[in-house]
């Protein structure tokens, strides 16, 4: 029996709401690195984006007809069959990367990297004659920059408050970027270095490039683009090297979907965890 093609199908209403209040918290929070006053539009911006995108569902979400033309259109294909692929002929498809590393490798790989980048970041201060403490203070200046700008020595000495912050930032950074190294050197093989050495710190130096005026001013302002970039290249190749060192384990991608699952149900699953066969 032929299905009859509606007239009509009830549609959820379409609205801008949810993009207005997107948008109002990004003039929230980019206010806090320019005026209060862009905080004050990003906050109009979002009470009344919450107000209309609640006033569309509540009390009853609102709906409207959309007309259909034409009959409902019938789904064929000329390729009964799937096409294997001559890197994986054997298996119902191809999973990639087969082998991925431990989470543990990240977390080495980023703490290695910070070491380097701590190191040339010190190095620069000394060469640069502004002393150690000069790039540290740069990397918190975006915390209090009034005080930081108020003079040059106070970015040559030291304090303990600018000291931790900029420890955080740094040690929290490193082990992200850490973790991503992990997560994505699989994805080349062959050439991890080149990944993880060069392109990662130069996409980043680029990145930074743009936004690190409204990020950290007092860093922008002082900032030798030479010396970071060396500093991030620095980072991505001890971090690569630590990571790609780490011995891969595989992933799950080509287990069945009940082993991956986790049910253990006579008939279902063929092996145990271990890997002895089930009766």
């Amino acid at each position: 029996m032929d299905r009859q093609t509606p007239e009509s199908v009830v549609l959820p209403a379409p609205t801008a709401w949810p993009m207005a209040f997107a948008f109002g918290l990004a003039l929230l929070a980019a206010g806090m690195a320019t005026s209060g006053y862009v905080s004050m539009l990003g906050a109009v911006l979002a009470l009344a984006g919450v107000v209309g995108w609640f006033r569309q569902v509540l009390p009853a979400e609102a709906h409207e007809p959309v007309s259909v033309e034409g009959d409902v259109p019938q789904v064929v294909t000329v390729r009964p069959l799937v096409e294997r692929l001559a890197l994986a002929p054997d298996v119902q498809r191809a999973w990639l990367p087969l082998e991925t590393y431990p989470i543990t490798a990240g977390l080495k790989g980023g703490l290695a990297g910070s070491v380097a980048m701590a190191l040339l970041a010190i190095l620069y201060g000394l060469l640069s004659r502004h002393g150690p403490w000069y790039p540290i203070n740069l990397l918190s200046a975006g915390f209090f920059p009034a005080e930081m700008t108020s003079s040059t020595a106070r970015l040559e000495a030291f304090q303990p408050a600018a000291f931790a912050i900029a420890a955080v930032i740094h040690l929290t950074t490193s082990v992200v970027v850490g973790l991503l190294y992990g997560a994505m050197l699989p994805m080349l093989p062959r050439r991890p270095i080149i990944l993880g050495g060069l392109l990662a710190p130069l996409v980043w130096s680029g990145l930074l490039h743009g936004i690190l005026g409204i990020i950290n001013p007092v860093l922008d302002a002082h900032v030798d683009w030479g010396w970071f970039v060396l500093s991030q290249v620095g980072f991505g190749l001890v971090a690569g090297v630590v990571v790609s060192r780490q011995q891969r384990i595989p992933t799950w991608q080509g287990m069945s979907f009940a082993l991956r699952a986790g049910i253990e149900s006579p008939g279902v699953m063929g092996e145990g965890r271990h890997g002895e066969k089930k009766p």
